[in-house]
């Protein structure tokens, strides 16, 4: 039986937590979180993910507020909710439909609201890099004396997660789908972080015996959500692999309102 390595199992535990820590602000010191995503329209990546997020935070009692605007609206909306002492969170949902202005409204978010944790100065763990290290910890994966390569360099996950490696001395590597010869880059690396949303740029072939892959890209193909990694290459027994569901999202969501609580808790002065 293949291995896989299950985010969603491990999230249950954590959103058990959370809702706890949420009745406790609430009861305690009559604070409730609340968490603002702003989008721009039409993309069916971003409407799945969207949906999942606000069913959790639901489940947790956290307020999530969906805006969706047209992307010249969206710097007042971040000014506005920047300074709505309510919103514990802003979560600027990318890729936004002209990519070339990320930087600049990205910057926009205090650095005390951005729980996505995109900006350099942010006060937060990116959700997704904290998501992989919860998912490797919580099945064993040691990262220490493994050669690590992480393929896509994104403000998502790849740049923070190598940044946050990079600085534990671990051995990792930044690639992306424009690798010249991406096989002889990881073929031998133990561990494998995709993050590209190229459909199924890794291929069967260049994951050697007994290496771990974490899949985190996403892309709509055909009317279907699909990662990076290659169909067959996830039913060789030989492999540790995320499912093609359940696997680094789930997680994802559940450090995105960790850091949510944190906020909330920093921002109402509660140690």
């Amino acid at each position: 039986m293949k291995k896989e390595l299950n985010g969603s199992e491990l999230a249950g535990y954590i959103k058990e937590r959370q809702a706890k820590q949420v009745r406790n602000l609430l009861q305690e010191h009559k604070v409730l979180p609340k968490l603002a995503i702003i989008r721009t329209p039409d993309n069916p990546v971003i409407d799945v993910y969207v949906r999942l997020k606000k069913k959790y935070g639901e489940d947790i009692k956290i307020e999530v507020i969906d805006y969706i605007e047209e992307q010249s609206n969206i710097k007042s909306v971040i000014n506005q909710l920047n300074n709505d002492k309510f919103v514990s969170g802003i979560v600027l949902q990318l890729p936004i439909s002209n990519p070339d202005q990320t930087d600049e409204l990205v910057r926009t978010i205090l650095q005390k609201k951005d729980v996505d944790g995109l900006n350099n100065d942010s006060d937060f763990i990116s959700a997704t890099a904290m998501a992989i290290n919860w998912l490797l910890a919580g099945y064993n994966v040691d990262l220490k004396n493994k050669k690590i390569s992480i393929v896509g360099n994104g403000r998502l996950v790849g740049a923070p997660l190598y940044a946050m490696w990079k600085k534990e001395g671990l051995n990792a590597s930044v690639y992306d789908d424009k690798t010249k010869n991406l096989q002889k880059s990881i073929y031998n690396s133990d561990i494998v972080i995709t993050a590209t949303g190229v459909p199924e740029l890794i291929k069967d072939q260049m994951l050697k015996k007994g290496a771990v892959i974490v899949d985190a890209g996403t892309a709509s193909e055909k009317g279907k959500i699909v990662g990076d990694l290659e169909a067959s290459a996830r039913d060789r027994k030989d492999l540790i692999a995320t499912p093609e569901k359940g696997g680094v999202g789930p997680l994802t969501i559940a450090a995105l309102f960790d850091n949510v609580i944190q906020a909330a808790r920093q921002q109402n002065n509660i140690n």
